[in-house]
């Protein structure tokens, strides 16, 4: 089965083309940063019309790169929900619109799912069952995966998703946007111990998060160094990002490796964005290697938004029969729990 893959829940347009025997045949994926970079963070009615207008060339785009045309698909997979409303119609319209035309099934799928099962597009994707921490500007999340659609959230961030604690502490820096990779590019020039930052929710139990203390700190942290510029030297700058980074990571790791405990699992999923830290993913592998546990992430170019994961997702749903009615909806607000299982994908630990 061919599954023509689309992602236009926040700013990156996603497109991509799965084959269930054959893997990835080809994906495109253009990022809205410029577009939003000059006003810190993105601006819904921008990412709808900038969807609008780059979703028909990508799709054209990969099935030219796959050498395929419209008779040689089987079936279209849409990010339906969570995300922002309008930019998730898009991606819905088209997708619909498209199988519709084309006389072909087609179906939504949940944006975490995505990104949760993007590890399964690598050589070597973990068996079931799994916890997987689900780290993005929009979500902090672990959850204990027995299969897919088998779900249960173990923990959520409270307030500030990390990913959105990153944006917004760079913001203070007079980074750009998005924070995170400008945050661990300016940590590496930092020195670890001048400044501790809190590790929130650590010393409780439980495996949720809370962000907005720390991003206060930060604040705090900033404004007490501020020099003439309004911001503190170069260096301290540098040592705050060092501080915020091993503050947020180190709270990640802390709660993963509870999960696992919790759970009894050996296994440890990271996706989102932030799962592109590289500082997260050392930490990570040192923290799990003791407790004899092994950690697996997808791609970097997989970690963002991106089509793949999509197509991917709806892959799996349409093989087992799943499709959408004729009329278009989309869900901004959807619990990842809510989705049905899919018994096969399970597998004992």
């Amino acid at each position: 089965m061919r599954v023509l893959g689309i992602e236009t829940s926040c700013d990156e347009t996603g497109i991509a083309l799965f084959d269930t025997e054959k893997g990835l045949l080809a994906h495109e994926l253009y990022s809205q940063i410029a577009v939003h970079s000059e006003y810190g963070g993105v601006v819904p009615e921008l990412a709808s019309r900038d969807h609008v207008r780059k979703i028909l060339p990508l799709i054209q785009s990969v099935m030219d790169t796959a050498g395929v045309t419209a008779a040689d698909i089987d079936g279209i997979a849409y990010t339906s929900g969570p995300g922002l409303v309008g930019a998730l119609m898009v991606g819905a319209s088209v997708g619909r619109s498209l199988a519709y035309a084309w006389k072909i099934p087609s179906v939504g799928v949940h944006h975490m799912e995505g990104h949760l099962l993007a590890p399964m597009l690598e050589e070597n994707p973990p068996p079931f069952p799994f916890v997987a921490l689900l780290v993005s500007g929009g979500h902090t999340q672990l959850v204990k995966v027995e299969g897919i659609g088998r779900y249960q959230l173990l923990g959520e961030s409270l307030d500030d998703a990390a990913g959105e604690a990153f944006d917004k502490a760079a913001k203070m820096l007079d980074l750009d946007y998005p924070g995170g990779p400008h945050i661990a590019k300016l940590a590496e020039h930092g020195v670890s111990g001048r400044f501790t930052f809190p590790r929130p929710m650590v010393d409780r139990p439980g495996l949720d998060f809370s962000f907005s203390g720390l991003k206060t700190y930060t604040l705090n942290t900033v404004a007490k160094h501020k020099g003439p510029s309004g911001l503190p030297d170069e260096q301290t700058c540098a040592d705050i990002a060092r501080a915020f980074e091993e503050a947020v990571v180190a709270t990640l790791v802390i709660k993963c490796r509870r999960a696992l405990e919790a759970t009894g699992y050996k296994r440890l999923i990271i996706a989102g964005g932030v799962s592109a830290n590289k500082r997260l993913r050392q930490e990570l592998e040192v923290a799990l290697a003791k407790i004899h546990a092994s950690v697996f992430y997808a791609r970097h170019e997989f970690c963002t938004d991106n089509g793949a994961m999509i197509a991917y997702a709806g892959a799996q749903r349409l093989a087992a029969g799943m499709t959408e009615p004729l009329p278009i909806n989309v869900t901004p607000r959807w619990p990842l729990e809510s989705l049905p299982p899919l018994d096969a994908s399970s597998t004992d630990d």
